[in-house]
Parts: structure tokens; sequence; C-alpha cells
């Protein structure tokens, strides 16, 4: 790959604020946890068992929402406006993830103060401090295809549509609209960003909504690829985006 889409990758990748967050910071599956919303005041507390995590056997990255299921049935869907709920399920699902603490502006102009946590190089969550004018309280990104629980069980990770990371999606790129993906590089060394669920509609209300969801592109779940391969799996990650943060 060229050094100029080497870069477009990673600042895509990168590219994503990290925020503190303090959870019950329960590791495993020693004890059941009513987790409540740190960011959502006003939203129930959801109760996730052991033996509920114990049937997971796939996590998929949606628009809006961390979904942990067990084939096709639901077991509990974390929303990206809830960073206790995600961290702390994950924590208990996946064990104790390694964590980078940033100051405001440590990572650049768009690296708000925060904490990021990592689960076996294959799922990053940072959770922000004040929640993004998406409504999202953390950005979410796959890294790997899958990762092992606490108790030793592949955890298959995926994205809307059963998108891996190292899945081949030249097809969906070839079929997707203009507006839906973005080409980095050249054609000797492409690489794309294909949106695969829109989400995060703009909520802006002021006079300047109409330029600012202009400025901010078609927000949701996107794929990085390098060719047409899977590399990265994220949300919020929008594309089109024209402003630099």
């Amino acid at each position: 790959m060229t050094p100029r889409t080497l870069l477009a990758l990673g600042a895509a990748v990168l590219a994503f604020s990290a925020g503190a967050l303090a959870f019950d910071g329960t590791t495993g599956l020693g004890v059941d946890v009513a987790v409540a919303a740190e960011t959502s005041h006003d939203a129930a507390p959801v109760h996730v068992t052991n033996a509920d995590l114990r049937r997971v056997d796939s996590i998929e990255l949606d628009a809006e929402a961390l979904v942990l299921r067990d084939g096709d049935d639901t077991v509990v869907e974390s929303s990206m406006r809830d960073s206790g709920l995600t961290v702390s399920v994950l924590n208990r699902l996946l064990g104790t993830p390694s964590r980078t603490q940033t100051a405001e502006g440590d990572g650049g102009a768009c690296f708000p103060a925060g904490t990021t946590y990592t689960w076996g190089g294959a799922i990053r969550v940072a959770a922000l401090t004040t929640d993004a004018a998406a409504g999202n309280a953390v950005e979410i990104r796959v890294l790997r295809d899958s990762v092992r629980s606490v108790l030793g069980r592949q955890i298959e990770l995926t994205g809307p549509g059963g998108v891996r990371v190292g899945d081949d999606i030249a097809d969906e790129i070839a079929d997707a609209p203009g507006s839906e993906r973005v080409s980095y590089g050249s054609d000797d060394s492409r690489a794309w960003q294909l949106l695969l669920r829109e989400g995060w509609a703009d909520r802006h209300d002021d006079d300047e909504s109409s330029e600012h969801s202009d400025d901010a592109g078609t927000n949701g779940v996107s794929a990085l690829t390098n060719e047409t391969t899977v590399t990265v799996l994220g949300s919020p990650m929008p594309v089109h985006a024209q402003r630099s943060c």
C-alpha cells in the first residue's frame, strides 16, 4: 500500500474520541450485575445475568448499538448512548481490558479527554466524557473477526449482514451508491470506506443544521478495507464527512 493509503486508513481508524468512565469494575462472570446507563440518566438499569453471558457466541456492531447474540437470539443490546452498560458487559464477558487515558488534545484536535478500552486486540471502545453531538456516549472499532471470552469461548465479531474483518466485500463496494462509499489511495493501491448501515441522525435544530448535516456526511457503521478486504468495522464512522473532526 502507498504511504497515502496507509495515512488515510490510519486516520480513519484512529480518529475517534476517547472518554472517561466509571463502572462497577467487576471482571469475568463472578456475579450478576444490574448496570445503569452512565450517560442516559433516565434509562432503566439493564440486568445481565451470568447465564445470559454464557450463552453469547457472537457480537454484532450495529449502527447505534452493540448486540450480543446466541445464534439468532439477542441476549442483550447495549446502546452506544449507554457507556456504562457497554463497557461493563464487555468487561464481564471478555475480561479485563487494556486502558489508555488521554487528556483533552493529547491525541490531536479530534481527541477529547477520556479512556479507551481494548479487549484482546479485537474490540476497542472509546467512552466519551461528554456525549458527542450525534448522541453517542461511546465509539467502537472492531479489529479482528473473533475474540476469546473469559471462559475460553471464541466469540464471533461481525457488522451488519454478517460482515467480518477479513471478508472480501468487492461486490458490496461495487453495488453501493457513491454516497455510501469513499475511495482512498490510487488505482494500483486502493482502500475503501463502505457504509454498512446508517444511523446517528443529526440532532442539530438550529439555523445551521442543514449546513452541519452536509459537512457531517452520512453517519453509521462502516467497514474500512485494504483493497477490498475488510480491516476495521467502526461506528460512528461517517462517509463523506467534510469537517476535520
